[in-house]
């Protein structure tokens, strides 16, 4: 098998290099006995028992006076389920004469580092961290060592801080001198006690990659007067951030407190912003974030919650009451469904923006002014037809009226006879000239005339 070119070995030492020393267990001091927490430890006096005399064991106490607190008798004493605080000084005696002091050491090996590194801006250093679930005994110790990738140099080594109140380790890296912004280094980190040590994994970031910005500050939110549905929310940057050189771009969200999830708005480059969704007389709660303006590294936490409600008008009396009730006009209360109920899919026809349901029922200005209008041409057009027919009844009477007989059926009586032909003239007396007769209900011509 062919031998490997001398570059690609130069490379992979290169990659797989762990900056700094090796991480292992402290070296324990002479005459230190090593206890793990919750187990039992013997500790002896001397190889063999001593032949006279009673041997006594005495540990030392901390701000007390004379030889400690007396424990038990015999060449070997029996400790069990060590706590933390039985670490100290041991010693055994006989008849006065001390014959050994033995140092107790109780502790865990420590846990693997998870480290994470960020930057708040481009003039911080480098701070790395890594939580711990349980207490480090008192002996740890963690370093953390930093290097330019594919550099053949030794790693500048730092110590790290625990803080125990908020349970984690946190290293100040100082930037090499000559570094840049996009070009790789290795993070290297390792924690040691006398029980043992342990290496984190090497991580390799960037310093433009790991900035992470602090929270906004100073988040307000504020009403527009007479605008029911819009909130304007202001902040400020992180103290950290120096603005006259480098900008942040900012992410809001906001949700009404009935709603379950928020809207965000993202792209935004100034220090406020206008909501016009808001729900009429209910309260938002808004959240902003920050991040360095052209997208490098990662965003900050949400900055804390504030809360605002929009503008109500005071005449309108279902303002003080809130969304969820409304007065009826038997003097009970109705609820007002929530309006998320009456709004359509997100992708539909709302754009996303929420509908706001009302306790009141709108009436449009527009079907009003319509009904009125055909309400009165339906009067103006009767009165035309009763007028035009009126007129036209009269005026057919007059000159529609026909001779009695003319186009007519003859109603004949049934009656006794009549005298005989002999007996009627001819011709009948002159006289005045007959007057129409009364209207003839047969003559369905007078109706359909076209008078």
């Amino acid at each position: 098998m062919a031998e490997p070119p001398l570059l690609l070995l130069l490379f992979l030492t290169a990659t797989t290099a762990v900056p700094g020393r090796p991480c292992g267990p402290s070296a324990l001091p002479q005459n230190t006995v090593l206890g793990r927490l919750g187990a039992n430890v013997t500790l002896t006096c001397r190889a063999e028992a001593p032949g006279n005399g009673t041997v006594w064991w005495r540990v030392a106490e901390r701000g007390a006076a004379g030889g400690g607190r007396r424990l038990a008798e015999g060449n070997e004493l029996l400790l069990r389920h060590l706590r933390y605080e039985d670490s100290g000084r041991y010693g055994c005696a006989r008849g006065g004469r001390p014959l050994r002091t033995l140092h107790l050491l109780v502790e865990e090996p420590p846990e693997t580092p998870r480290v994470s590194c960020y930057r708040r801006s481009h003039d911080k250093d480098v701070l790395c961290e890594w939580p711990l679930r349980e207490r480090p005994s008192p002996g740890t110790r963690a370093m953390l060592w930093v290097k330019r990738r594919f550099v053949a140099e030794n790693g500048t080594e730092q110590r790290c801080r625990h803080f125990a109140r908020a349970r984690k380790f946190v290293c100040r890296v100082k930037v090499p001198a000559g570094a840049e912004d996009t070009k790789p280094l290795v993070v290297s980190t390792c924690v040691t006690n006398g029980a043992g040590g342990s290496a984190g994994e090497d991580r390799i970031i960037t310093l433009s990659g790991v900035l992470k910005p602090d929270p906004p500050l100073n988040v307000t939110v504020a009403a527009l007067p007479g605008a029911p549905h819009r909130l304007r929310v202001a902040w400020a940057y992180p103290p950290s951030w120096d603005p006259r050189f480098y900008w942040l771009r900012f992410q809001l969200r906001y949700r009404p407190e009935p709603a379950p999830t928020f809207t965000e708005v993202d792209q935004v480059t100034t220090t406020w912003l206008d909501i016009g969704d808001a729900w009429r007389g209910t309260r938002h709660v808004v959240q902003v974030r920050a991040q360095e303006e052209f997208g490098h590294g990662a965003w900050s936490e949400w900055s804390r919650e504030a809360v605002g409600t929009p503008w109500t008008d005071p005449g309108d009396v279902t303002s003080d009451m809130g969304p969820s009730q409304f007065p009826t006009d038997d003097d009970t209360y109705g609820v007002t469904l929530p309006p998320e109920l009456f709004a359509t899919d997100a992708a539909g026809d709302t754009g996303g923006v929420p509908v706001e349901a009302s306790a009141h029922p709108v009436t449009s200005p527009y079907a009003a002014l319509v009904a009125g209008g055909s309400l009165v041409l339906g009067i103006a057009l009767l009165v035309g037809i009763v007028v035009r027919y009126r007129q036209t009844w009269r005026t057919g009477g007059r000159r529609g009226a026909k001779p009695e007989g003319e186009g007519q059926h003859v109603l004949v009586p049934l009656g006794p006879p009549g005298p005989p032909l002999s007996d009627t003239p001819l011709l009948a007396p002159p006289g005045p000239p007959p007057v129409p007769s009364a209207l003839h209900v047969t003559n369905l011509d007078y109706f359909f005339s076209g008078q």
